[in-house]
């Protein structure tokens, strides 16, 4: 049992969640691969009925096939990203305490209660992004309605000069609504970035949840944000590294679309950078959700006479678990 917390600059955050993530990487990327795996097998069979509709002479359904399978993967896969992240939440909590945790116990830890995580990333996710979706939806609206860069005008193919300056108007507005909106969405973000390890470690509901997290990120939003910079610039240039053929094959070979050799080549790709790279945000943020109690809470000193058998266990749903599960290894 960890008894030695103590607060943490972000670098010594970034330091604890490197060492936890190379001592522990069988851990957190094999839960993650669960997500991971799902992911690779719903694209792998989205490219192979799109070959086989086109092998059937039915290109024109190939759309409405793409639509369909794309939302249907867009809901399954936000699922199971809910299962992920409060699973790598739970054994990042174990971990960072000094407790043992398996993949198979953090999973088990998170399902009872899984439905109230999938509930506070919708809610999380509705409040921080519905601006932003429709801004784009309004400007995707407008060009459909006036006919985009088609040219809505005349048979010669000249634009209408009233669509045209309804266009512009229309792109001028988005451009500049766009940056208050990034910075709503960027602010609201960092409000709700603790929500989900406050609500898998303290057995919080959605709400209350997200209250916890407002009021533990205040006066932080600096260093979460930078955290949160980091972390993406690691996933952004790991993620071009790989896929980095991708786009030289589709700059050599423009406006033709790519084989499915290469895009079934550049899933299994990205199966193996999703698992890796996956857990690195929810690790860090949990990491950075215990800093915050100890400066705010003194959860230190709390952790500290519990370790010494002072006070009563803190809360911690489901932590039984991890050590029944301990003997069973890392899979």
């Amino acid at each position: 049992m960890e008894s030695n917390l103590r607060p943490l600059t972000l670098g010594e955050i970034l330091d604890r969640t490197a060492q936890l993530y190379r001592t522990n990487f069988l851990l957190f990327a094999g839960i993650f691969s669960v997500y991971a795996g799902v992911a690779l097998v719903l694209n792998l069979l989205q490219i192979g009925l799109g070959v086989l509709l086109k092998a059937q002479h039915l290109a024109g359904a190939v759309v409405w096939m793409t639509v369909i399978t794309t939302g249907v993967n867009l809901l399954v896969l936000f699922l199971l990203l809910g299962a992920a992240t409060a699973a790598i939440s739970r054994a990042v909590a174990w971990v960072h305490l000094g407790e043992p945790a398996t993949i198979r116990g953090a999973y088990l830890s998170i399902l009872p209660r899984l439905g109230r995580y999938l509930w506070l990333m919708t809610i999380t996710a509705f409040r921080v992004w519905t601006p932003f979706v429709l801004l784009y939806a309004g400007l995707i609206g407008t060009l459909v309605y006036y006919g985009g860069f088609k040219g809505a005008g005349t048979q010669t193919g000249a634009v209408n000069p009233q669509n045209a300056a309804v266009l512009v108007v229309v792109f001028l507005a988005f451009f500049l609504l766009l940056i208050p909106v990034g910075v709503y969405t960027t602010l609201m973000g960092l409000r709700y970035s603790l929500a989900i390890p406050a609500c898998v470690v303290e057995d919080l509901k959605a709400r209350k949840a997200i209250r916890r997290s407002i009021e533990l990120a205040k006066d932080s939003w600096g260093r979460i944000f930078l955290l949160a910079l980091l972390v993406g610039v690691i996933k952004l240039g790991l993620t071009g590294l790989t896929q980095f053929f991708v786009f030289v094959l589709a700059f050599k070979h423009p406006g033709q679309p790519l084989g499915p050799g290469v895009l079934a080549l550049s899933q299994v790709i990205g199966f193996f950078t999703n698992s890796f790279l996956g857990p690195i945000w929810a690790a860090g943020i949990t990491l950075f959700y215990y800093d915050q109690r100890v400066r705010k809470e003194g959860y230190d000193i709390e952790w500290m006479m519990q370790a010494a058998g002072l006070t009563a266990p803190a809360t911690l749903p489901s932590a039984s678990v991890a050590p029944a599960e301990a003997g069973e290894g890392q899979a």
